[in-house]
């Protein structure tokens, strides 16, 4: 399977003030002539990573990372309990986007993300289809609410044990508002209260990947506190609101994309989000490519790193 590219500096970054005094931090490297590309991290919350920016070929590509309201290297962050979350929503970071785009002098670029991350490019791509050159994903959800409701209920059948400590953690029953829970105890003004339901969710995350062959173990638990912090309350704050999408609207409204061509990555074994999401995702999506990917997860692996590669080495000389 074909390798990352070398490690690459950003050649320019800044902070862009986007309003509601948010700071989004940005950063573009690879070619400045190159074809524009936008990573779109995952999370919510999560931050970009100097590992995303090697998946473009630099001498091809003009890539363009940013870190997402409140996260990251972007202020006022979310880890400080005094950052309020009402401005930051998925309206926001399709607003966002589409102002970094703008500042940067981009007429459209090619999407790139996963997990949450595709959930933002569909939205992104289906509110402003003629700013997107073609799209490539990994770890396909939409945010339904039902399928936040699999993640953090539904699952539990595979992991009774660790989904009762995490129930129980919230302090609800058994068919209570589990993520609605959690989203008041990151809000609560004590500071234990705060990291101990954390730590929490991150146990409960980090169970529902542990049984992915090519995973990395704990991704969720072994973040530094402040991000892990601002990660969990972004989390939290986006999925008790359903993400303020209606509810399937991301795939109603997927025939928008006709005419984008599309690259969809999912692995079979990916419990947290399962396959179907995908399979229904490139069937109401015009020119979609679904590749299945039979002995990785979520997290992915060689197969689904190569797959990517590949997608975006085809896409470059468009």
């Amino acid at each position: 399977m074909p390798d990352l590219h070398p490690p690459v500096e950003p050649y320019d970054r800044g902070m862009l003030d986007v309003g509601d005094g948010q700071l989004v931090y940005w950063e573009t490297c690879g070619n400045p002539r190159g074809k524009p590309a936008l990573v779109v991290h995952g999370g919510p919350g999560s931050g970009c990573s100097e590992r995303a920016r090697r998946y473009f070929d630099p001498q091809r590509y003009r890539t363009v990372l940013f870190d997402q309201r409140g996260c990251g290297r972007s202020t006022p962050h979310a880890g400080d309990p005094a950052t309020g979350l009402r401005h930051n929503t998925t309206g926001h970071l399709i607003a966002d986007m589409e102002q970094l785009r703008e500042h940067l002098g981009v007429e459209r670029w090619l999407l790139y993300g996963g997990s949450w991350g595709s959930t933002l490019i569909l939205a992104y791509a289906e509110r402003h289809p003629g700013r997107v050159s073609e799209i490539v994903i990994a770890g396909v959800t939409t945010t339904r609410r039902s399928e936040t409701d699999w993640l953090y209920r539904g699952v539990g059948r595979f992991f009774p044990a660790e989904w009762e400590r995490f129930r129980a953690a919230a302090g609800v029953e058994r068919d209570g508002d589990v993520v609605g829970a959690y989203a008041r105890l990151m809000s609560d003004p004590d500071p234990a209260v705060r990291e101990k339901a954390a730590v929490d969710w991150c146990a409960w995350e980090d169970a529902v990947l542990s049984l992915e062959p090519q995973g990395a173990p704990g991704p969720y638990g072994g973040r530094p506190s402040r991000d892990q912090m601002a990660m969990v309350r972004i989390c939290t704050h986006y999925f008790a609101h359903g993400a303020w999408l209606e509810e399937g609207a991301l795939l109603r409204d997927a025939g928008r994309l006709a005419g984008i061509p599309g690259v969809l990555v999912h692995g079979r074994l990916d419990l947290s989000s399962p396959p179907d999401t995908a399979w229904e995702l490139q069937r109401a999506w015009p020119g979609a490519e679904l590749i299945v990917v039979g002995e990785e997860g979520h997290q992915g692996g060689a197969a689904t790193r190569g797959h990517v590669l590949a997608a975006l080495e085809r896409f470059a000389g468009r």
